[in-house]
Order: C-alpha cells, then structure tokens, then sequence
C-alpha cells in the first residue's frame, strides 16, 4: 500500500469469505445468532476478529430507513472568541500536531479557549442536556453547524431520524424544504403560522419580572433595549420590556441599540452618540448574555461605571453572567433541561403530541439578581 493511503475498512463480504459463510450469515451472526449454529457463528466472530470489521449502524439503520442518531444543528451561533475588542480566534497559530512531543503550553492558547464568556454559551448549555439525555436513551448524536445554505441542513437530515435546531433569522426557507422528511425542534418562540416541535422559554414572563425588579427596586423607569430584532426571541423580549413598562403607567423608550454578539464595533458610536446628547438611560435590558458582555466591554472602555452610572441586565444566565465584572444580573434559562425535552421529542419518548399535531413546550425562566443592576 502506498505510503499515506488510507486502509480499506473491512466490509460484510470480506467476513463472509474469510469465514466460508454467506453473507446472511455474517448478519445473523451479529444481529439473530439463534439463526446460527455455535460452531458458524464463532467462525464468523473469529474471522471478523481477524479483519477488524465491526457492523455498521449506520448501514442497518438506512436499510430499515432509520438510523438511531438524533442530530444538533446551530446557525453560525459559536462564538470563537469573547474578547469583542480582539481579533477573531481564526487569525491565530493552531497548535502543531506534527512534532512528535509534548505541545507547548503557550502554543495552546488556552488562556482564550477558556474564557467563559465564549464558553459555554447558551447553545452549549442546551447541548450538553440534549447529549445527556441522548445518552440516557442510549440514542448516538450527530452535532453539526453552519450557515443559512440548504446544503448545510440538508446534509445532516438526511443522516439522523430527528433534528433540533438553534434557528436564525433566515432558517425558515431552508427548513421548509427539509422538515417533511424527519421531525424538527426548534430552540425559539414561535411564529402563529408555524407547525414544528418547539422548546423554548417564557420571554414575556421572565422579561416582565426582571422590569418589575429594576422599577420596584431602584427605581428605573428610562430603560434602553440592547439587541438585535431579527430574531423572534429578541422581538419578544422588547415586547415583553415596553408592555410592562406601559402597564405600569411609564412611557417606554422606543429606540433600540442595534448590537450583535460579535463585536464592539456596532456600539461604540452609538454608545458614544448617548453620551455626548445626554440621552443616557438609567439601564441597558439586554437582549442576550452575549450583547450584554459587550456591551459592558464597551461601557469600560468609555469610562462609564456599572452600576454607578448605569444599569446592565442580561437574558440566559450563561456561566460567563456570573464571572462578569460586576456580576451580570440576568434572566436564567433552565437551559439542561430544554436539551433534555428536546431530545425526548425526537426520540419520541414525550407521550403523544397535543391536537395540534406539534409540542410546544414552554419553560418558565427566573431572575437572578446580581451586582450591575446596584443589588
């Protein structure tokens, strides 16, 4: 064999000849050995041995039209880096893998790695409940990413037996030329029009408690939404935050501070526009965790104290919420436990679904109140 050239893995047929069986036999020996004598079937076992030749699943499961995985798809959603006023992750040295010994520690970058701002987020929350419960169903994963494009969806439709989905803005198109074929869920509030399987938390309710903390308890009645309302979560929680501040009889501000979860650059200027016409607010109600550490990287490095100068709040309640200086007061989401349902859906072990042919299930979220809000 050539040098470099992968190994031919060993296919069912290779087991039949080595063993002098047929190729029935060499499935029975592995799936139905009550179909075998002891004497064939240790033949087939020894020669597989031999071969290194393992069953394929994969195979089984598509020739019955099942494959047994359940798959996790997220639309561009991981962040490389947390630091929004540094250069991407991807511009840096990966390690050597070619030396022969031991790495370097400071060619790991291990330091960045670690920042719990860029791990784990919110979406690695809700995988690892999702791959917990996968696992406690003895059901394989398949964990994928990407963009908008049909291929990076339809790639992994057609390799699981059920897909969930940390959806974008633009998700809808793709997905109504997949769903069809396999049963989805979505990690997102849904549109009145839509007929996927849902997992998702109160907004409303959780952006509701979190106003009323920020009015009863110190007063904040000017509040500034920090987010971007391409998303139905988003939309929702701005929602949520100028209808319970209207109940309340106080006039919302209605502008919004466009941000992504990506970098600074969107903020300054419109921080620095803030501060420079006196239009400050008396809080930032933050969309994400994500905006929200941000959003306090910005505020730091235009000299405006948290919470002196103004409130920060935030929306998930991420490991990284809780190491912010100051600690980041936010709205936590049971975010384990919506991977678990999630995974329950697909593998179909969530009971019938309601009338309406779909789950919707709806977690309630909690404040937790931390220092930049001034508690």
């Amino acid at each position: 064999m050539a040098e470099g050239q992968a190994t031919r893995r060993p296919t069912v047929y290779d087991v039949a000849h080595e063993a002098n069986v047929s190729i029935a036999s060499v499935s029975f020996a592995f799936r139905r050995p009550d179909k075998l004598s002891d004497a064939t079937r240790q033949r087939v076992l020894d020669a597989a041995r031999r071969l290194g030749y393992a069953p394929s699943a994969a195979a089984r499961g598509l020739a019955h039209g099942r494959t047994g995985t359940l798959g996790l798809h997220a639309f561009d959603l991981l962040l490389e880096r947390a630091d929004p006023l540094a250069q991407p992750l991807s511009g840096m040295h990966s390690p050597p893998l070619d030396t022969g010994g031991v790495i370097p520690w400071d060619q790991t970058d291990d330091d960045v790695l670690s920042d719990p701002r860029a791990f784990p987020l919110y979406v690695d929350e809700v995988q690892r409940g999702f791959e917990l419960e996968c696992w406690a169903l003895g059901r394989p994963v398949m964990l994928s990413s990407g963009s908008d494009a049909d291929v990076s969806v339809a790639d992994t439709v057609g390799r699981v037996d059920g897909l969930a989905i940390f959806p974008s803005p633009q998700t809808a198109p793709t997905l109504a030329r997949h769903s069809l074929n396999i049963p989805i869920v979505l990690f997102s509030a849904a549109p009145a029009d839509d007929s996927h399987h849902r997992v998702r938390v109160d907004n409303a309710r959780g952006m509701r408690a979190l106003v009323g903390h920020l009015v009863d308890e110190h007063a904040a009645t000017d509040l500034a939404f920090v987010g971007r309302l391409e998303a139905t979560d988003a939309v929702e929680r701005r929602d949520a935050l100028i209808a319970e501040l209207e109940a309340r009889g106080i006039r919302p501000r209605l502008d919004v501070v466009d941000a992504t979860v990506r970098g600074a650059d969107d903020l300054v200027p419109q921080l620095r526009a803030l501060i420079a016409e006196d239009r400050m607010p008396q809080a930032f109600v933050c969309a994400t965790d994500q905006n929200a550490f941000t959003l306090l990287d910005v505020l730091a490095s235009e000299g405006v104290r948290v919470p002196a100068d103004v409130i920060v709040t935030g929306f998930d309640g991420t490991l990284g919420s809780r190491l912010t200086t100051p600690p980041l007061t936010t709205v936590r989401q049971p975010m384990e436990a919506m991977g678990r349902a999630a995974a329950r859906i697909l593998a179909g072990t969530a009971g019938a679904p309601p009338a309406g042919g779909a789950f919707d299930v709806v977690f309630e979220p909690r404040v937790q109140v931390r220092a930049s809000c001034g508690c």
